[in-house]
């Protein structure tokens, strides 16, 4: 049935020569069709509220799963980033794995301190894992459900944001008391005419990893690249990247003229496009993604592709 139809449950992506990127998969003739889609902060949070979360995946991702060795690569003292983090478990899991876990949401600043004693981003023996997310009923349920007690503050660069934080006594190299995990609940900004009078940014420093697993694909289309004035969602990604990064990606490719999104449709050549200047790109994995539920998007067929963007 060629590009939509049916493939093998799971299989490794056919490598080109200089092993930049495999573009084996056509884009859709009809790619455009959600440019104009658009859902605000208000959507997103109602979805939380109205239990419409069936992108939640409560025992994980299986390729970050199966690929994070590669992800890693064993390295101590990582900072890690996951945007729009829900109530993901891998962030406990990483915790579990010698991590320290934060997270954070929309308006942050990659600018790095000199001074250590202010810098967020100083490496620490452990990695330390920071995300971003909208809904507060997503960052108290993953306390809840990862047992995690926790204290609640206002974070001070951003009004009506909040932080939520873990310290849990943690023996490496002897017990010493650490942040587990710290989620940043940033407000809904809609009013515009106070920018001049509130900072809009939290400085959270740059990162060695990123796993971005339902970001790229929710965030509006029209929002992913620069427009005339405001930076989007590549630029801050790539922004926030340190020297020697990996960035691990996951897009979907389905028929949008069936679905409108979310979760939206990625190509590959739209992810080249937003990345391959600054980015060596290689495809790990093609799943065939398609379940039950998907059914009532209308479409026949879904697959999820697994990218690994490193410096170029």
């Amino acid at each position: 049935m060629g590009h939509w139809g049916h493939r093998p449950r799971g299989q490794t992506c056919p490598q080109p020569v200089d092993g930049t990127m495999s573009l084996d998969m056509k884009e859709h003739p009809d790619a455009e069709v959600q440019k104009d889609r658009v859902l605000t902060l208000e959507d997103w949070q109602d979805k939380w509220v109205t239990r419409h979360i069936s992108f939640h995946q409560e025992q994980g991702h299986q390729l970050l799963k199966k690929h994070l060795d590669t992800f890693l690569k064993g390295q101590n003292g990582l900072r890690v980033f996951f945007p729009l983090c829900g109530k993901a478990i891998e962030m406990k899991c990483m915790r579990g794995t010698s991590c320290d876990v934060h997270l954070c949401l929309p308006g942050i600043s990659s600018e790095e301190d000199d001074d250590d004693d202010n810098d967020v981003s100083v490496r620490r023996p452990w990695p330390h894992v920071v995300g971003v997310e909208i809904s507060e009923i997503a960052i108290r349920e993953f306390f809840a459900e990862q047992n995690l007690s926790y204290t609640e503050e206002p974070l001070t660069e951003i009004a009506g944001a909040k932080i939520f934080k873990v310290c849990i006594d943690y023996v490496l190299q002897g017990t010493f008391p650490y942040t587990a995990a710290a989620f940043l609940i940033f407000p809904d900004d809609d009013d515009d005419d106070d920018d001049d009078n509130s900072s809009n940014e939290a400085n959270i420093g740059k990162f060695d990893r990123i796993w971005d697993r339902g970001a790229l694909v929710a965030v509006n289309p029209g929002d992913r690249d620069r427009s005339q004035f405001t930076p989007r969602y590549a630029e801050l990604i790539l922004s926030l990247l340190r020297k020697e990064f990996q960035y691990l990606v996951a897009i979907l490719s389905y028929d949008p003229t069936k679905h409108a999104g979310p979760p939206f449709y990625v190509s590959d050549a739209e992810l080249k496009r937003l990345f391959g200047t600054n980015c060596v790109m290689q495809c790990l994995e093609e799943v065939d993604a398609f379940e039950e539920r998907h059914k009532t998007w209308g479409i026949e067929s879904i697959f999820e592709k697994l990218y690994l963007l490193t410096e170029k």
